[in-house]
């Protein structure tokens, strides 16, 4: 059997890629999971949605995925579980130039943002520890998501508009070699593409190794913990990145959060295929120090959850996103590097232009993993919280 398009990972940025080619005039597409949609780093995400990004391109990107995930019962057929309940970045003093000139790129691009020098925002941090904070910024349009909802949405979607899913199919090996892809190997045997897509996430990387392609990614372990706040006490209502004691936090619904460590962090490199998926004791400790510390209301908060997913994440951090110049019947769709998920619906719908019709704008064509041969790698003015 023969496919027009072959995508292999249905976490959000398979499924979204998948959902776009089909609708996008492709006749047969194939989309498989080695588990099922949102099965791998994609359901552990935090799923934060900001526009808070140091590129004009990310910034985009961010500001359309929020919109889609806004119109996804319209478009989609069902609720992509999209919160815009706010995001919140607070900011030390080392960060504020970055940080000025950050937010007027993003004001002039129309993101809707309010700036406030020092700690301005008491009703969105309420009774915080305000020592070290320099200013902070607001956006009334971020928030997050369900990451899980997010993804079945496009996969039920996609099988609608008359896609093919199958759960529970991993991908062997890919078929042919660095200069032509032409499809994939399965437990039952081969099945031909026109082309590939790896959007297998951390384990992008070997699937591409298996013919020959290079894929300069790292697969590193990324811990999350999950609490809730004593009753009576005041809470933050929006998402949260605390730049000053780079911790992350965002509403699960209730009295309840998901916590993690921001940028600048220690990154350990794991195998995708055996590491540990529980937090770490110290991890959990650190992470209710700096929390506590920070938000005295949440002295005393209940450990509910505490896990470890995977980032992958690849030189400038930034994603392997199209086809390569030396390679045909192949694309990347892999390298989140711990915001994937944030602009993984936009993605999506680029990527298929830019395969199906090959349209492409010139910032997004900088994905490709070309970029790496032609020495023009991204480069961050401002680095923040990457969760």
């Amino acid at each position: 059997m023969s496919y027009d398009f072959i995508v292999v990972g249905a976490g959000i940025a398979g499924a979204s890629a998948a959902y776009h080619l089909k609708t996008g005039g492709a006749q047969k597409v194939l989309l498989l999971d080695r588990g099922g949609p949102a099965a791998g780093g994609t359901g552990k995400s935090a799923a934060i949605m900001r526009q808070s990004y140091s590129t004009t391109l990310l910034v985009r990107l961010a500001m359309k995925s929020i919109v889609m995930l806004r119109n996804a019962k319209t478009e989609l057929g069902s609720d992509g579980g999209l919160h815009e309940v706010g995001y919140t970045f607070i900011y030390s003093r080392d960060m504020l130039e970055g940080a000025r000139r950050n937010f007027a790129m993003q004001k002039s691009l129309g993101v809707v943002n309010k700036w406030c020098d020092g700690y301005g925002f008491p009703e969105l941090f309420p009774e915080a520890n305000p020592d070290g904070i320099a200013a902070m910024v607001h956006e009334p349009h971020g928030g997050y998501a369900d990451p899980v909802r997010a993804t079945e949405a496009y996969v039920d979607a996609f099988v609608r508009a008359g896609g093919e899913f199958r759960p529970r199919t991993p991908v062997r090996r890919l078929l042919g070699d660095a200069k032509r892809v032409g499809g994939i190997e399965l437990d039952d045997g081969p099945l031909a593409a026109g082309s590939v897509i790896n959007a297998a996430g951390p384990w992008a990387r070997p699937l591409a190794e298996s013919v020959g392609l290079d894929l300069p990614m790292r697969s590193v372990r990324e811990q999350d913990t999950a609490w809730e706040v004593p009753a009576g006490r005041p809470i933050p209502p929006t998402s949260v990145s605390n730049g000053v004691d780079a911790v992350y936090m965002r509403p699960m619904g209730g009295r309840r959060f998901i916590i993690g460590r921001g940028f600048p962090k220690v990154y350990f490199d794991v195998d995708p295929y055996n590491y540990k998926t529980t937090a770490d004791p110290d991890f959990i400790h650190d992470v209710q120090t700096r929390v506590e510390a920070r938000l005295p209301p949440f002295a005393g908060m209940k450990l509910i959850e505490a896990y470890a997913a995977l980032y992958d994440v690849t030189p400038d951090w930034y994603p392997f996103v199209g086809p390569r110049s030396d390679t045909r019947g192949y694309a990347d769709f892999s390298g989140g590097s711990g915001h994937g998920f944030k602009i993984a619906p936009a993605i999506g719908a680029e990527l298929a232009q830019w395969l199906i019709a090959g349209k492409v704008a010139e910032d997004f064509r900088q994905f490709s993993h070309d970029r790496i041969a032609n020495g023009r790698l991204f480069v961050q003015s401002f680095g923040g919280n990457r969760g």
